[in-house]
């Protein structure tokens, strides 16, 4: 092996059962920390010192379940059982980041089942980068700068287990033959979470369960106030502020430096126990960002992800400023054609559009009939072409006829279809900045005073309609519409 005398492991203990959801987290976070203590020490030693004569490597821990019978669980439950008797898996990363999730879904496959699970170190190591990554004294160089081949020494990150396999296909198996326990394995996790660091300038422990998107840095600064207020209400419940560079207040008053450079995607976390408040990512424009955001944001297990940004109204009838709420979605972003195909259906969910439109009628204080006068209902189209109306218009607009589409833009259909893809509740609430069928372009001067005051209350009903998902209990959110045929039991 290139000189290398032998691989060097730190001591694996042997795997035991547990019936205790907590302890047997508590046993994966000692295996994984003593992995990652071993690794990143080997790697801090060999910067310092000789060429390394040997290979090191650790392993991630892992949860493994046998079931063994055909027995039906809870047939209202989406998640927390397995289909039918056999082995499952599932490797884990930073299981304290994961550690109340990791309890409630053991806790549910321990209480449906009545079997233990097995923890202990799987046959998948853990990447050096990954490793060190929460060592801030460490980084891995680029390829040639060390005195030695890192693949030579240590695991490098591996495309054969990072990628979204469990997810889309059906029939999966991991190379020992046993079925999937949980939707990504940890190397996938270990990338995006990598990423979102990247990606916000916010570490992934600030990210809370529910996520709203936005196009619009409009949002960022109502949010920001909405907080700063919410810090000063004993009532709210909310504890801290979290802004790009993991800068964090606890008081409405104080002083928030934004970093010289912000990141291609900020992110603003308003903070609640347990996780249970609100991130916003401005993601700008264009169906890639929102990919790349709910690509990574979906290895968290969000309990719902919202998009609330502007979009162009189709219809005569609507007005600067009035609210889309979206029933279906024209999918012509491209950019998830090759993991969900354009003919699979984005159901609306019930419990995500009734929270809608119960949010717009408590912060509007109008409903019924009233309602219609200011939000409209139906298909918004999402495309890739921020200048579709630059083309000859007869092809897309009648396209844009035959759908019944009510209004357009660059991100609501790719966050859909992502939630769908990854099991994750969505749902779209936008506002009309414009109307390009009818004259009225988004143009410096064209937006009326009307139009400025609808952020502040339409970024206002998406925290409210969060609120309202955040007291439903999460077997109710978490809809059996978004399960296959063939599903893992972790959510």
């Amino acid at each position: 092996m290139n000189g290398m005398n032998h691989v060097v492991t730190p001591d694996q203990p042997d795997r035991a059962l547990y019936n205790d959801a907590v302890k047997a987290v508590d046993r994966l976070i000692e295996l994984y920390d003593s992995s990652t203590r071993f690794l990143t020490e080997k790697f801090a030693e060999a910067l310092q010192g000789d060429i390394p004569v040997n290979r090191y490597r650790a392993f991630y821990p892992e949860i493994r379940l046998v079931s063994t019978s055909y027995a039906q669980a809870d047939s209202r439950l989406a998640f927390g059982h397995v289909a039918e008797p056999g082995v499952y898996s599932t490797t884990v990363t930073r299981p304290d980041l994961f550690r109340n999730y990791l309890i409630q879904q053991i806790n549910l496959v321990l209480k449906n089942h009545g079997q233990p699970v097995m923890i202990g170190p799987s046959e998948v190591p853990i990447p050096v980068h990954f490793a060190v990554v929460n060592d801030a004294s460490l980084s891995v160089p680029q390829e040639g700068a060390l005195k030695f081949q890192l693949r030579d020494v240590f695991d490098v990150p591996d495309l054969a287990t990072t990628n979204d396999d469990i997810i889309n296909r059906f029939g999966f198996e991991h190379p020992d033959g046993s079925g999937a326990l949980a939707p990504f394995t940890a190397q996938r996790v270990d990338y995006s979470l990598a990423r979102l660091s990247h990606y916000t300038a916010t570490g992934p422990h600030h990210f809370q369960n529910h996520v709203l998107f936005t196009n619009y840095q409009f949002y960022v600064e109502e949010f920001e106030a909405y907080a700063r207020a919410a810090l000063d209400d004993p009532e709210s419940g909310y504890t801290s502020f979290v802004a790009p560079g993991n800068v964090e207040i606890t008081e409405g008053t104080a002083r928030l430096d934004p970093p010289a450079k912000l990141p291609q995607m900020p992110t603003y976390h308003l903070k609640r126990e347990n996780g249970e408040g609100i991130t916003l990512v401005n993601i700008g424009v264009g169906p890639s960002n929102a990919k790349t955001a709910t690509d990574h944001i979906a290895v968290l297990r969000p309990h719902a992800w919202l998009m609330v940004g502007h979009c162009a109204g189709l219809r005569n009838s609507q007005a600067l400023g009035d609210f889309v709420l979206a029933h279906a979605y024209l999918r012509e972003d491209k950019v998830l054609d090759d993991d969900l195909p354009v003919w699979v259906p984005i159901p609306a969910l019930a419990e995500v559009q009734v929270a809608l439109e119960d949010a717009v009628e408590q912060v509007t204080r109008l409903g019924g009939y009233e309602l219609k006068r200011i939000m409209r209902t139906g298909t918004v189209a999402t495309v890739d072409n921020r200048n579709w109306e630059l083309r000859d218009q007869s092809g897309p607009v009648q396209r844009l006829s035959q759908s019944r589409a009510i209004a357009l833009d660059m991100e609501s259909a790719t966050i859909a279809a992502n939630g769908f893809r990854f099991r994750v509740p969505y749902g779209t609430l936008l506002c009309v900045s414009d109307k390009p069928l009818h004259g009225e372009l988004k143009l410096p001067g064209m937006a009326s005073a009307f139009y400025k005051t609808q952020v502040a209350r339409h970024l206002l009903i998406g925290i409210r309609a969060m609120e309202l998902l955040r007291g439903m209990p999460l077997e109710r959110l978490h809809s059996r519409k978004l399960r296959s045929f063939e599903e893992t039991a972790f959510l």
